[in-house]
């Protein structure tokens, strides 16, 4: 059935990034990363989209929005011509939408007004005709309590389900929210025997394999390709850093191109949360400096300074730094798994309501 049947569309308003104004509703612009969510505004004049409706950007990407949010030009804003749809059957319709459109469009040529009143897509129906809405919802909630006992089994398997803090670590996160934390400043060369730029392997050349290939992006952190050539391999429990400050720790071996540059120490003296917070760290230090005018190369990364937490002696704890990563991931376990025991009752509830 064709989309125009089902839904109207409105698009959203053009709002550069000079106008906006730094706030709490998310804006939709064009981009499958974060959802497309690009920043948080508070501009007055902009409109406020109402939630429970489906976007679709310029590209084709396609997500439901159960929030407020306003949008850029770039965007079509869905909303039902056929009553109220379920939630969960709104996420089927955007996955549905999806799959017919996927890699369809691009920057030459791009979805718009005419693409939607073209666009056909395939849903469940029941035998007179009507969109089959409940059959939707119930294959959604299936997938949801199964990927829900997925994750339940992965956080025991890993040993994350221990989410409760030590006395030790509640006061950690208390010295660091009251400022009583000492911090020192260390220059990114004083941390890593290793500060290695990577080289240049073109799209073209990179044969298919299973060694990860980090470039520049945040996408995927950084990962643009699995290879096989023969290329230098860059050591587990190492940060990246690429051209434009974005920071990521790696817990495995991995290639690297020539936008990116590779932070270690031989003797791994610095643990992963250690790394994870150094990482933080540095990112906060060059945020906003580079760009593709003026990019950043490890060897102008060696003089930058960043502040880390000190000993008596005047040296980076670097046991505190990993207390305290481990007591923020305890924090964030916690919150999905309370996530995922409210989502486990309302699935029991259900079940027991169709059942009794």
């Amino acid at each position: 059935m064709c989309l125009n049947t089902i839904f109207s569309n409105e698009r959203g308003v053009r709002l550069t990034k000079a106008n906006r104004i730094s706030g709490h509703r998310p804006l939709i612009t064009a981009g499958y990363e974060n959802n497309g969510v690009a920043t948080y505004i508070s501009n007055p004049e902009q409109k406020i989209f109402s939630k429970n409706v489906i976007t679709i950007d310029m590209f084709g990407n396609t997500f439901f929005r159960n929030y407020e949010f306003s949008a850029d030009d770039n965007i079509l804003v869905l909303t039902s011509l056929i009553g109220d749809i379920p939630n969960s059957a709104q996420i089927y319709i955007a996955s549905s939408i999806n799959k017919a459109i996927a890699e369809k469009y691009s920057y030459g040529k791009q979805f718009r007004q005419m693409s939607f009143n073209e666009t056909l897509i395939t849903l469940p129906i029941y035998d007179n005709g009507k969109i089959a809405f409940d059959y939707m919802t119930d294959y959604i909630k299936e997938l949801e309590a199964e990927r829900i006992k997925e994750l339940e089994a992965y956080l025991f398997a890993t040993g994350l389900n221990d989410y409760v803090l030590t006395d030790e670590e509640k006061k950690l996160i208390e010295d660091f929210k009251n400022g009583t934390v000492h911090w020192g400043t260390f220059k990114i060369g004083e941390l890593f025997d290793h500060i290695v730029q990577g080289r240049r392997l073109k799209k073209d050349d990179q044969l298919p394999g299973e060694l990860p290939f980090v470039m520049s992006g945040t996408t995927n952190t950084g990962i643009a390709n699995y290879i096989s050539n023969d290329v230098r391999i860059f050591p587990a429990n190492s940060l990246t850093v690429d051209i434009f400050g974005s920071v990521f720790y790696r817990n495995y071996e991995y290639g690297m191109g020539d936008d990116t540059g590779a932070y270690w120490n031989s003797d791994n003296h610095i643990s992963k949360y250690g790394l994870l917070f150094i990482g933080v760290a540095i990112e906060k230090s060059l945020l906003g400096q580079y760009n593709y005018g003026y990019k950043l190369r490890s060897s102008k990364s060696l003089d930058k300074e960043i502040q880390l937490p000190v000993k008596s002696d005047a040296k980076p704890d670097f046991d505190m730094m990993s207390d305290y990563i481990r007591a923020v991931e305890k924090l964030v376990i916690k919150g999905v798994i309370e996530w995922k025991d409210k989502q486990i009752a309302m699935m029991t509830k259900i079940v027991n309501e169709h059942t009794s």
